[in-house]
Order: C-alpha cells, then structure tokens, then sequence
C-alpha cells in the first residue's frame, strides 16, 4: 500500500507519533472507496449500549447480528468500522483484515438514574484492541460533565498504552452534563472547545458533533463578537473547529446523530466538505436504512467527498 501525498501531508502533522500509530492511520486513510483523498467516513456501531438493542436495530432487524455492520462496511467501501468489544470479537475472525476496526473502550447506557451525572464505564483495554487487530481505540470524554477529570485521565493513560503499542486513539468529544445547558451541547463556541480539548490531550482524530450558531459561554460570546468569527454557516462553523483543532493538524471527523432525511444527511456533509472537515462517522443515518438505501447513500457520500455530488 503506497500513501498519496495528501496522506502524506496528513501524517506528516503527527509529529510526535511512532511508526506503529502512523501506519494505522495510513490504513485507515487509505482504504476504501476514499482512500488516499484525506477524507474519510467511519461506521460506528456503538449505540445499541447506549440507547439498547431495539431502540437501535429495530428499524433494521439485520442489524442485530454484528456481522452485517462488518459487512455494510466493507461493501460500501469504507475507512473504518468501530465498535465495542463484543460486537467486534463476533466477527473479528471471518473479517480478519477485510477493513479497519477501531475498538470503542468505553460505553454509557440509558438504565443509569438521572442523578447518576454523565459518564462512561471503560469496557476494553489496549491490549484487547491489539489482539483483535485494530488500527485504534476509540474513548468518549464529556466536557462539562463532573465525570469530566476522570475521563480524561483515563483516555490520557489508554492512549499512552496504545501510542506505545502502535495503535491510534480517536477521542468522541461530546460536550454533556452538569455544566452543559442542551442547546449548549451543539453550541459553536462548546463544540470548538471540546475539539480543542481532544487534540490537546492526545486524539490522532477527533469526533465531534456538527454545531449550531448558538453561543452558549459568556466570556467566549463577547470574543466571538468582538473578533468577528464567521459562525453563520454550517460550513463556516465546520472551518472553525478545524482551527480548533491545531488549524488542521488533527483528523477531525463530523458524527450524524439520530436518524434524519437523506438530503439533511447530504448537505451536512457538503458542509464538511467545504469547511475542510475530514469526513462523517455515520451509524444510525446508515445501519437504520435497509442495506440496499444504506449502501446507495454512502455512495452518494463518497461521491460528495470528492466533489462529485
């Protein structure tokens, strides 16, 4: 496998990376229908943990056996496909090298009590991820959680362990909790702060959610007006985090949330694409649809991504 120069570019801004993790990120950067071009769109199949089994795959049965996902992946021509431990061991031997896996190493689920505060339990290690063969491990953090110290200790000492194993670290960086109003989670000047976040405590790509032109922090808002920071659009918000996210240096990749239209799903990711974005890492938009509507629109994605649609 021979790197383009734009994944060469990208690697290049790892600077502090051993060969190992810059290896996984090249496979990951160049598999798949968008290999090489520097974009990238993820499936990641982590929400039957979080919202339970039908609420995530009732609207599509096959869904329930992980080797669909696998599947879907593959078929669709995709960089990567994450999930937790259990959803990747049942297929980790039958598609053993077929497609990029990034195992996610914490969960939350929806039976926990309102005053439990927001938090993840760690549900796999390091060394799992090596003996499954995974390109990365993959964490959430919750900025503005009273967890939130806890969570990033935890991610800083795991991402220590994979760097020295060779394997990357995405970091989900989801602004939720105590100190986080709900039009705050998406707010611009929230989502541009958790990505900064991300990539200061170690993330070789980021996940973070598209935003909204709302300003939820004070002293930030009267920065924003006083600078004059173009936060009008999505793209331009999309640009902005980008910035955040050491201007660029830092894979950063677009989550498409709850199920929604087609074209809501394709002009999101125009947005990415013209802010500069990476790419979408999108699950429930994908795996809810039948295979047949799924696979057509992430071609079209595909398509998108390289400026073809």
């Amino acid at each position: 496998m021979r790197a383009t120069r734009t994944v060469q570019k990208i690697l290049s801004n790892y600077e502090g990376d051993n060969a190992g993790v810059k290896g996984n990120l090249c496979r990951m950067l160049m598999e798949g229908k968008l290999g090489g071009t520097g974009k990238m769109i993820i499936l990641p199949v982590d929400q039957g943990f979080e919202h339970g089994p039908a609420r995530t795959f009732a609207p599509n049965p096959a869904g329930y056996d992980p080797h669909y996902h696998y599947q879907l992946a593959i078929d669709a021509g995709l960089n990567a496909y994450a999930a937790p431990l259990g959803m990747l061991e049942a297929g980790a031997d039958t598609f053993a090298g077929q497609i990029p896996t990034i195992l996610k190493c914490n969960s939350a689920n929806s039976l926990m009590s309102d005053t439990s505060g927001k938090n993840q339990a760690v549900t796999a290690s390091v060394d799992d991820a090596l003996r499954l063969g995974c390109a990365a491990i993959g964490f959430t953090i919750y900025p503005g959680s009273d967890a939130q110290i806890e969570m990033y200790e935890e991610i800083v000492q795991m991402r220590k362990e994979a760097a020295a194993k060779g394997i990357a670290t995405v970091i989900w960086s989801y602004p939720r909790g105590e100190a986080i109003s709900k039009d705050g989670e998406t707010a611009i000047d929230v989502a541009a702060y958790a990505a900064q976040i991300a990539a200061l405590i170690g993330a070789h790509i980021i996940k973070i959610k598209l935003s909204t032109d709302h300003l939820m922090l004070g002293e930030a808002k009267k920065v924003y007006e006083k600078q004059e920071i173009d936060i009008a659009t999505q793209a331009a918000r999309v640009k902005h985090c980008m910035e955040a996210s050491f201007n660029g240096r830092r894979i950063v990749v677009f989550s498409g949330g709850a199920k929604k239209g087609e074209d809501s799903v394709y002009d999101d990711a125009r947005a990415i694409r013209d802010g500069g974005g990476n790419g979408s890492i999108i699950g429930r938009n994908s795996f809810q649809r039948s295979r047949e509507d799924a696979l057509a629109m992430l071609a079209k994605l595909v398509d998108i991504y390289k400026n073809r649609a």
